[in-house]
């Protein structure tokens, strides 16, 4: 009975984290959002490839970030609560205000769906944090991606991908 107890009091502790994280993200509180992280802090910003290590690497990301989209908003839509993790699902919104990812600012708003995945030391507190969204949206959003379809995407297309292009065409001809 005591380890059942104490399995849903560790549970009842890492969803008040991650809650906690979620609250301090969203009042812009970077030094709170680290204090949430225990001592092997890990983001990794999975649409990217992007792995940042140690505390310092975690404040990177999010200096970044905050910078990007001074008006950041996270608007929790579903938990989902496991032994070892915890799944969030998201919303995301922002205005791109500053430079990002080599990207300048755009001052165009975003809003996407992200799923983060949190893990856990020994005191409850994360090791990390992971986190996947189709980064397509976000770019399609800030104004640099364009739907392949679309007349816009063609011309893009055209200008970025010559070599794919013609290898395209000449694969269509030579099967008629």
């Amino acid at each position: 009975m005591a380890s059942a107890s104490n399995a849903k009091g560790r549970r009842l502790a890492r969803i008040a984290t991650v809650e906690e994280h979620i609250r301090l993200e969203n009042a812009h509180d970077l030094e709170g959002v680290l204090l949430t992280f225990g001592n092997a802090a890990q983001y990794d910003d999975e649409p990217w490839g992007e792995h940042y290590r140690g505390r310092d690497g975690v404040r990177l990301f999010y200096e970044q970030l905050m910078r990007a989209l001074p008006d950041l908003e996270i608007d929790v839509q579903r938990q989902h609560v496991a032994d070892e993790t915890i799944i969030v699902e998201v919303t995301i919104r922002g205005t791109h205000l500053n430079g990002w990812r080599g990207l300048p600012a755009t001052g165009r708003r975003v809003e996407f769906p992200l799923c983060g995945v949190y893990t856990f030391d020994a005191d409850d507190r994360l090791t990390g944090e992971k986190i996947y969204y189709d980064r397509g949206t976000v770019l399609r959003q800030l104004g640099v991606f364009h739907e392949p379809r679309s007349v816009l995407g063609q011309i893009c297309i055209l200008a970025t991908h010559p070599a794919t292009i013609l290898r395209a065409f000449a694969r269509k001809v030579l099967r008629k």
